[in-house]
């Protein structure tokens, strides 16, 4: 309870339980805490006594002493029901144990299952609205990659990467992730250039080149050998060995 209007709201509920021969029963009142915060001092008590099945009912003066926003009040019903915990509101003559009360939990349902999709639906028109307007959703990057990708080539380890870049070891990961792509696409590009090289120029080619030229066959096999040597080696050299540091 709030202080103002304390007095009258306690005479009412001890009104209540001598009307309805209720006896043993303890008032909880935060006095100066607005009741719109879901963490108050006397409200926790209660609810860990509902917790330890310590409470038989609850009377309240009005839904609003107890709870500001639905989403709270279904969480403490919902709870209440859990618990087999009888919840009554004198302001609004809500007793959870009437036909009443039990469509008040149908209905509050209803209006809590609302109320998320409509936060969801403000929340996407939001994210909707910031990017029409070029802004970016989510986190900004901050590591240095160019620096983590060099770090990489120099066959560091991911905890002496991490300390050089200040960065954790998961953004190295990520980081490794996408040099390993680009140096694939590359090594791709690449082989797909000299395959197109080879197929312009190809040995064969060459070598009937040079037999036509009168050059003695010792020397056209020489220089056949060399060639599909220097062949494998540039194919070799481009596909490359790949390595991986951990710690």
């Amino acid at each position: 309870m709030q202080q103002t209007g304390l007095e009258s709201q306690v005479r009412a509920l001890k009104d209540w339980c001598l009307r309805n021969q209720i006896t043993d029963y303890e008032i909880f009142a935060d006095e100066g805490i607005s009741g719109a915060k879901e963490s108050r001092p006397a409200l926790n008590r209660l609810m860990d006594m509902v917790d330890n099945n310590q409470v038989e009912q609850i009377i309240v003066f009005s839904f609003s002493r107890f709870a500001r926003s639905t989403s709270h009040l279904l969480k403490g019903l919902q709870k209440f029901k859990e618990k087999n915990t009888r919840f009554i509101s004198i302001t609004e003559s809500i007793d959870t144990n009437s036909p009443l009360g039990v469509a008040l939990y149908t209905i509050l349902g209803a209006l809590a299952q609302l109320e998320r999709e409509m936060i969801i639906e403000r929340v996407r028109a939001g994210m909707k609205n910031a990017k029409a307007k070029g802004i970016k959703i989510g986190r900004v990057r901050k590591r240095n990659d160019v620096l983590i990708h060099s770090l990489l080539e120099a066959q560091l380890s991911f905890r002496d990467i991490a300390k050089i870049a200040k960065c954790s070891h998961g953004s190295v990961s990520a980081a490794k992730k996408e040099w390993l792509a680009k140096k694939s696409e590359a090594e791709r590009k690449k082989l797909d250039e000299i395959t197109k090289t080879i197929s312009q120029n190809s040995i064969s080619t060459t070598i009937e080149d040079m037999k036509g030229m009168n050059i003695s066959d010792e020397m056209v096999q020489r220089v056949q050998a060399k060639l599909e040597s220097d062949a494998k080696e540039s194919v070799r050299s481009i596909q490359g060995i790949g390595y991986e540091t951990y710690d």
